[in-house]
């Protein structure tokens, strides 16, 4: 563990631990409105320089299987923690990329809320983008909407709101970062006094797998000491309202490869006597989920749990958005029928991401292919397993005939089974979810809905997968998702953007639910 904050950062600190002191009294004397109007007028006047400071951050490549560069990232954050006066430090167990780790302590009797976001982004086919991942580019409008590329504005000048930024991890997961520091700064210019003690951990290996948080959070775990986790991560409601995420599926990869011949047979000569890869797959795969996307395999759904009433509550507020994603998105009908989707979200989910075989257009033939694979995501719901989800599926997979095998198999496995499947699993995670009447969810959904003044919409569960399960099993706090960018952000494919409302609306959510968590929290124990 190195400690990384320099002398300059320490009397930063000072300073920022003063005004805070001078400010208090009046702090506590203004309303939540007053708040608002104070963050607002922060960033209004600032709106440039928090642009600038986020397109420098993006400029910087984040692949997360190239530790040279995220190191560069975290040694990037250490600098911008010291310039706020944050304590910081790089955290890190055998093997594993840096994780940031910063702390403001306000009170020794407040309680503790760490923030969670990270750096590290995923992979990019730069021939799919329309400017380069890693030159951070401003345009009028988003691509689809005929977006312009324009510069960036200078110190004073402000900006359309609609505009949006293009670049690898401006919404997933980079933009958290600069909207919670841009927040502090904030309510240090206006002397406003957080109400929780906070500390920053910030990833940098969340799109690897998260592979080493369990080993990590153990070395840490009383740095790490908290009552409560809030996880900057995600989008906001189709609708662009802010809502507050209760949990996430869990996730796992899943490799399978069937076998045919060991090598390719003309179809004409071969055909209806040699078995076929991509027919055996293609019905193998049919098996295990319909046509309305339920999962057939026996006794998936024994560990599902039930929807509390508070859970079911917590839906109906939820505005309907199906009708606007299905023009959105050219859907005539959705694979659930007239299910709302937050609700189907909350189901666990057999996706089929990818199938390999022959060749298609201009490249198909008259081939008997040798293998055929397929990649399927799954999306798994509390209190479902990684390891009892294996089991089921393999249990399938030999109630349909073939013979379970982890590796390629050689010539006399080949001889010996007339069907053979190559099950490769990657790494997966659990799902999480706090009860919406848990103590701390309820301290944040009030907080928040009192730092923007309305209410707040509520999610049991977020569709995509957060690495939440190592949290809550090695430090046992409630974990509480609390997204930013817009929905349509392009996250993980090409011209991943982020519309810059976003980031204003997340300084004032942030900032706001900075200053009035603890109070909340006080008034609903």
């Amino acid at each position: 563990m190195r400690r990384l904050t320099p002398l300059l950062g320490r009397l930063a600190l000072a300073g920022l631990l003063v005004s805070i002191a001078l400010g208090r009294a009046d702090a506590q004397a203004r309303s939540d409105d007053e708040v608002r109007q104070l963050l607002r007028a922060y960033r209004e006047q600032h709106e440039a320089s928090i642009l600038r400071e986020f397109t420098e951050f993006l400029a910087l490549r984040n692949l997360a299987s190239d530790s040279a560069t995220i190191r560069q990232n975290a040694y990037a954050i250490v600098a911008m923690l010291a310039k706020r006066g944050i304590e910081s430090r790089l955290l890190e167990s055998p093997g594993s990329p840096p994780a940031v780790w910063g702390e403001l302590t306000i009170s020794p009797t407040a309680r503790t809320v760490i923030l969670y976001a990270h750096y590290d982004g995923q992979p990019v086919d730069t021939a799919r983008w329309v400017t380069q991942p890693w030159r951070p580019t401003l345009r009028s409008r988003a691509l689809f909407d005929g977006g312009k590329e324009i510069p960036l504005p200078r110190d004073g000048e402000r900006i359309d709101p609609e505009a949006r930024i293009y670049a690898r991890s401006a919404s997933d997961d980079k933009a958290p970062i600069v909207a919670v520091l841009s927040a502090l700064d904030a309510l240090r210019a206006a002397h406003i006094q957080p109400s929780v003690n906070l500390k920053l951990f910030l990833d940098g290996e969340e799109e690897a797998g998260s592979s080493h948080m369990a080993a990590m959070l153990t070395a840490h775990k009383d740095l790490l000491a908290s009552d409560g986790w809030l996880f900057l991560d995600g989008p906001v409601h189709q609708s662009r309202q802010a809502q507050i995420v209760y949990g996430v599926r869990g996730d796992m990869g899943l490799n399978l490869t069937v076998y045919g011949s060991k090598r390719p047979l003309h179809s004409g000569h071969y055909g209806n006597w040699a078995p076929n890869p991509i027919a055996m797959l293609v019905h193998l795969l049919a098996s295990m989920r319909d046509a309305s996307g339920h999962i057939t395999i026996a006794g998936y759904y024994d560990n599902v749990r039930p929807l509390s009433d508070a859970e079911r509550r917590a839906f109906a507020s939820v505005p309907p958005v199906e009708q606007q994603l299905k023009a959105e998105l050219g859907l005539a009908e959705a694979e659930g029928g007239d299910g709302a989707l937050a609700e189907r979200l909350a189901l666990p989910a057999f996706n089929m991401s990818g199938i390999a075989g022959g060749g298609v257009g201009a490249k198909g033939s008259n081939t008997i292919v040798s293998e055929a694979k397929a990649f399927v995501d799954l999306r798994l719901v509390p209190d479902q397993q990684p390891e009892g989800v294996k089991r089921l599926i393999e249990a399938h997979l030999e109630r349909m005939g073939y013979h379970v095998v982890h590796e390629a198999p050689d010539s006399l496995t080949r001889r010996r089974f007339s069907r053979i499947v190559n099950v490769e699993w990657g790494d997966g995670y659990a799902a999480v979810r706090v009860s919406p009447d848990h103590p701390f969810a309820r301290a944040v959904t009030h907080g928040l809905e009192a730092a923007l003044g309305h209410s707040v919409i509520q999610v049991p569960t977020l569709g995509g997968s957060l690495p939440l399960a190592p949290f809550e099993a090695v430090l046992h706090p409630p974990l509480v998702v609390l997204p930013m960018a817009n929905h349509d952000n392009n996250q993980h494919a090409e011209n991943e953007n982020l519309r810059v409302q976003n980031m204003w609306d997340a300084i004032e959510m942030f900032g706001g639910l900075i200053v009035h968590l603890g109070r909340e929290w006080t008034a609903h124990p």
